[in-house]
């Protein structure tokens, strides 16, 4: 399905875009770090380019309906959702351009933490921000289905913003209050008392999130267990209400919801229940339902109820509504992310002055940044060369990253 575009992307001419590294690879293609040779030979504004080899199976369509999707979110533009700064094709090439977000993910910045997991208030401003990007997405008719910390990443100012379109899919509207948070505009009518101790200079929410070196970090990441895509199924069975559904089978396993693995039809609510699923993961530092094989892990999503250390709490409360096997039941079904929004786990959050704070959680440093003038004039990559010098597109498939501060970041389906 195409979607109306607001106003087409500026075109890009791959033989003026220099790679200074690539970022991250998966099934779908590579991503670079790339800068204008002609008009910024420096890279003082560097950018993301995803590229994809349009021979690979299922590469074309999905690329193009990613850069659909993209162009419909930069117009308006969202704080939480990326825009779409370019794009250009070649005979063998599809590529993409998207601001640079030089955090990385929150998976990385879980794995950063010393004991790998995120307090409450952290968990309740990065949980904040994903709401707000999703209550977008369904108002606009977009399911994303495939939400997980490998796609959220941390923008330079420490906001967050998702990424990883090509799993998402068009559907109808449902017909609840989609009424959209309005940011330095108005107060939302359904927000909470003010975040408290206001900054002189803006808002403050947190301070820096502790982290742990380099080398133990990249030491504990390595055995992160990867996520993994895998076949799509197709599915025939009839929606179980009059709400337009999709039957394809996609996501992640450790996210997929159960409607999904059961074939019942699935539309918005599949990203409730993986919301849910990525904050018991940054409460606990592990994947409530993922077993030894697929299979178990599905027969766990199906059948196993999540289990809870200590009190029960707001946020243990929050994670059980997204939980919710039946999706009719779950958190967030009838009302949408309104209804997630009144939950008292996110007491206190002030949904139109989110953009506000100043000191987010996690801000990443320009200490940090390698990519100096004399690195990039030594060891700029040039794209075009670099598929050329390709054997094969299979070996664009594989998910392993350059750095070890990844993991896999594959997801399974097709529309």
């Amino acid at each position: 399905m195409v979607m109306d575009s607001p106003s087409s992307p500026p075109e890009l001419d791959l033989d003026d875009l220099k790679a200074i590294r690539i970022l991250g690879k998966g099934a779908m293609g590579c991503v670079f770090l790339v800068h204008h040779a002609s008009s910024d030979p420096t890279a003082r504004s560097p950018f993301a380019l995803k590229v994809v080899q349009r021979s690979l199976p299922h590469a074309d369509r999905r690329a193009r309906w990613e850069m659909d999707v993209l162009t419909t979110l930069s117009s308006p533009h969202h704080p939480f959702l990326p825009r779409l700064l370019g794009r250009l094709q070649t005979p063998h090439l599809l590529a993409w351009a998207l601001p640079y977000c030089p955090g990385s993910d929150l998976n990385v910045l879980r794995h950063r933490q010393h004991d790998r997991v995120f307090s409450p208030s952290v968990i309740q401003f990065y949980l904040a921000e994903i709401l707000c990007a999703l209550h977008h997405l369904h108002s606009l008719g977009i399911v994303y289905r495939d939400l997980k910390p490998e796609n959220i990443l941390t923008q330079s100012s420490g906001h967050i913003t998702l990424t990883d379109f090509d799993l998402s899919r068009h559907l109808k509207k449902k017909q609840f209050s989609q009424t959209e948070t309005v940011f330095h505009h108005k107060k939302d009518p359904n927000s909470l008392p003010a975040i408290p101790a206001p900054h002189k200079h803006g808002r403050n929410f947190i301070q820096r999130l502790p982290v742990v070196a380099d080398d133990k970090h990249r030491k504990a990441y390595n055995k992160t267990p990867k996520s993994s895509r895998v076949s799509p199924v197709s599915r025939r069975k009839l929606s179980f209400s009059n709400v337009e559904r999709s039957n394809s089978f996609v996501g992640t396993e450790e996210y997929v919801s159960p409607e999904v693995i059961r074939g019942d039809g699935h539309e918005f609510a599949v990203d409730w229940w993986a919301l849910g699923i990525l904050a018991y993961e940054m409460l606990y530092g592990t994947t409530l339902f993922k077993g030894k094989s697929r299979k178990e892990t599905f027969r766990n999503v199906l059948y196993k109820e999540p289990e809870f250390m200590g009190p029960r709490n707001s946020l243990t409360d929050l994670i059980r509504g997204l939980l919710e096997k039946d999706p009719t039941k779950r958190l967030g079904y009838h009302r949408g992310a309104c209804e997630i929004k009144e939950h008292t786990f996110f007491k206190g959050v002030r949904w139109d002055l989110l953009t506000e704070v100043s000191r987010p959680p996690f801000i990443p440093s320009t200490e940090d940044d390698d990519d100096s003038t004399e690195k990039v004039m030594a060891e700029q990559i040039d794209i075009r060369e670099y598929y050329e010098s390709l054997e094969t597109p299979a070996s664009m498939t594989q998910s392993a990253l350059p750095s070890s501060e990844h993991r896999g970041n594959d997801s399974f389906g097709e529309y």
